[in-house]
């Protein structure tokens, strides 16, 4: 039950962030707002990296990795903010609830991990939700949508990454890794892209930052307390949140197809979650993802 809670938690968590994410995108472009979600997580983080202490401190023999896993979900996280500020808030946070459903098809070329029946029906049902969401072929049909598909794949490649160097490498020093790889190559494009924030959104800026380091904590807990399998499937409920954090602050609202869409897609979600070894997932839709337990042997990592 806590695990769930705080999973629940962060969850709200991140739906919160992303409606921040899609105020901000009013005024700022995406290469500011990502740069920004990156630099003020850093300070929010670095305490509680420091009071961790991981075993062997910030030294690694996977830096190719952690580099790889840093540009994945870097690459996601531009996806994914671009797509908060061009759909409806629970659309985005909807297609970037596919992640799921490519990470066994990732893992299985890359990490030779076996794909069960179930899963393979699992991911022919996602897809099918994808494409009812996606309208090809009709008026309503929106190519943004496809950003927002880019955005869970990179998710996947970011998770899969982490799966193999999980062995060794402890959770906070993936979490150190990719906030300052984040915050280093996120500053990158601004050389060309700055812009002067306003003064009445400074704040809001900082907030993301809260937002996300608050929300990757209570998830890295939820996942500590509890089986993947049994409080996993609660991390989709940052797309209800949306939803309703969509509906109360810009009217928005799903058609009904897009209902039918999303409920294949969580039910795929949550049948790949369950049942694919690399499954224990912790952190942020916005491409902050960490695992802590391997589902075969049970451990924490």
């Amino acid at each position: 039950m806590a695990g769930a809670l705080c999973v629940l938690s962060a969850s709200l968590t991140f739906a919160i962030l992303g409606a921040v994410v899609k105020v901000v995108s009013g005024s700022l472009n995406n290469e500011m707002v990502v740069f920004f979600r990156n630099f003020c997580s850093l300070f929010f983080i670095l305490p509680w990296i420091w009071y961790s202490r991981p075993l062997g401190g910030v030294r690694t023999s996977y830096f190719p990795l952690h580099l790889l896993r840093s540009m994945a979900g870097l690459g996601g996280m531009y996806c994914f903010f671009y797509v908060i500020a061009h759909l409806p808030l629970s659309e985005a946070f909807l297609l970037m609830a596919t992640a799921p459903l490519f990470i066994p098809i990732i893992a299985y070329f890359w990490v030779h991990e076996s794909v069960e029946h179930k899963v393979k029906g699992a991911i022919i049902i996602g897809f099918v939700g994808i494409i009812i969401i996606l309208k090809p072929g009709i008026e309503v049909f929106r190519p943004v949508a496809f950003i927002g598909l880019g955005a869970g794949l990179l998710g996947a490649l970011a998770m899969v990454s982490i799966r193999r160097m999980s062995s060794s490498e402890p959770t906070i020093r993936i979490v150190f890794y990719f906030t300052v790889f984040g915050t280093l190559i996120s500053a990158m494009p601004l050389i060309w892209w700055w812009q002067s924030p306003k003064a009445e959104i400074w704040w809001l800026l900082v907030l993301m930052g809260l937002l996300a380091a608050v929300g990757q904590l209570l998830l890295t807990k939820g996942y500590s307390l509890a089986p993947a399998a049994k409080v996993g499937p609660f991390s989709y409920s940052n797309v209800v949140f949306a939803m309703l954090l969509g509906w109360v602050l810009w009217g928005e609202s799903l058609d009904f197809l897009t209902w039918i869409g999303a409920f294949m897609i969580c039910i795929a979600g949550i049948i790949t979650t369950g049942k694919t070894e690399t499954h224990a997932l912790v952190g942020t839709t916005a491409g902050g993802r960490v695992y802590t337990k391997d589902a075969r042997r049970g451990k924490t990592r």
